[in-house]
């Protein structure tokens, strides 16, 4: 069909024109939707909306359509007829119907929408409940609700309008730490499909440890370095002063420990699954860490991420000399970092993504157009754009709106 030939746009009716919801209920089999559509075209009615659901089995048919003309040379309107035979062609499928005549299309949606993924390990009736009372009470409406995962935490997306998105998140963040599971808040719209880097922590976001740590065990350090981490954490130095301070006592290792900590390094559980997931969707996935490129060089040869920076260990004559070379990966770094890489993927700060655990990725955090917190500290929790508290770093996609499904289908290709 060329342009000329396509007629003006009548899809959309105006609030006076008569439509009807025709809603079909039972047991799922093949056929059933090319069935109704097939029952409606015989009375030339136009589609205005069309929801399907199926679960556990059972499906949930709805279409809006436009009332049928009047049958020409009767008295009477077709619209009888329609039900009739919609009643009958259901009825001999052992289905149900129901049609309710009503005007125009959908009320349009509250301005301000958003998606709020909720994570649950289990979910239960009594925290959807909650969830739903609190959307509702902040002047929200749930337009849609989809389950995005079943394991290995439940994990449903609630579609809402009606709600400012920082809104919604302040009142929905007490309510996750009351019942124990994760809630994140993010406007909805082509941006969050949009993203299309993601920077990540290394030390206990990506890997399980802390590797510095794993180094002075060789060294017979660890609760020297424990003592100089906890000065830190009080306020009494900052971080490139007890990095330089735990560096020193490394002093003297011969250089073949930094193979032996390679291969005590765990991957958090989800990590192999996230990277895989976001390489294949065409994400760029980098990591940054106050760690050491020793380790963080082998990550990212090892997972094919595309960006990798850090400090490093200085080594002269086969051995640490207790110091770290080049310029420091600190707090304000990691952010300067994450522009650096969005800058070299050709990616707008708007849409990245940034994944921490610690105090030190807060300016990393609020700077990305979104910043999980993962498992994190409760400053950084709730500095952070959304939390994700259960210890499997591949529930991160659900917040961008990637379901278990198309992971698993993803697995399925090789490449």
């Amino acid at each position: 069909m060329s342009a000329s030939q396509i007629p003006p746009a009548t899809a959309v009716p105006g609030d006076d024109v008569p439509t009807l919801l025709v809603k079909i209920f039972g047991k799922d089999r093949p056929g059933i939707t090319a069935g109704l559509f097939d029952t409606l075209a015989a009375y030339s009615v136009d589609v205005v909306d069309i929801e399907q659901v199926v679960t556990r089995g059972r499906i949930t048919l709805c279409a809006l359509v436009t009332s049928p003309s009047p049958a020409q040379g009767t008295t009477g309107s077709s619209e009888g007829d329609l039900r009739a035979t919609v009643h009958s062609w259901a009825e001999s499928l052992n289905l149900q119907a129901e049609i309710i005549s009503g005007r125009g299309d959908n009320r349009p949606r509250g301005t301000g929408r958003s998606h709020v993924t909720v994570l649950g390990h289990p979910l239960t009736a009594e925290t959807a409940a909650a969830i739903a009372a609190a959307i509702t009470a902040s002047g929200g409406n749930i337009d849609r609700i989809f389950r995005l995962a079943k394991y290995p935490v439940t994990a449903v997306e609630f579609a809402v309008s009606g709600a400012a998105t920082e809104a919604l998140r302040t009142v929905l963040a007490p309510e996750a730490a009351q019942l124990g599971v994760d809630i994140a808040v993010v406007a909805a719209g082509l941006q969050r499909r949009a993203q299309r880097l993601v920077v990540m922590d290394v030390d206990s976001t990506l890997i399980q440890d802390e590797v510095i740590e794993l180094f002075a065990a060789h060294a017979g350090c660890e609760a020297e370095v424990a003592e100089v981490t906890a000065a830190a954490m009080r306020g009494e130095l900052d971080f490139e002063q007890s990095l330089h301070a735990r560096v020193e006592l490394l002093g003297g290792l011969d250089e073949s420990v930094v193979e032996a900590v390679r291969k005590e390094v765990r991957l958090t559980p989800g990590a192999r699954t996230l990277v895989r997931t976001l390489k294949r969707l065409g994400y760029q996935v980098g990591v940054v860490s106050g760690g050491f490129t020793q380790v963080t060089d082998a990550l990212k040869e090892e997972l094919g991420l595309d960006f990798a920076s850090a400090n490093t260990l200085e080594i002269v004559d086969g051995k640490l000399t207790g110091r770290v070379t080049g310029d420091i990966v600190d707090r304000a770094g990691k952010a300067r970092l994450l522009r650096e890489f969005a800058q070299q993927a050709g990616v707008p700060l708007a849409q990245t993504v940034a994944i921490g655990d610690g105090a030190n990725d807060l300016d990393m955090l609020n700077t990305a157009g979104l910043g999980v917190a993962f498992n994190a500290k409760p400053v950084v929790r709730e500095a952070a754009h959304t939390a994700v508290n259960v210890p499997f770093l591949d529930t991160v996609l659900y917040l961008l709106g990637i379901t278990r499904e198309e992971v698993e289908a993803a697995d399925t290709h090789v490449g």
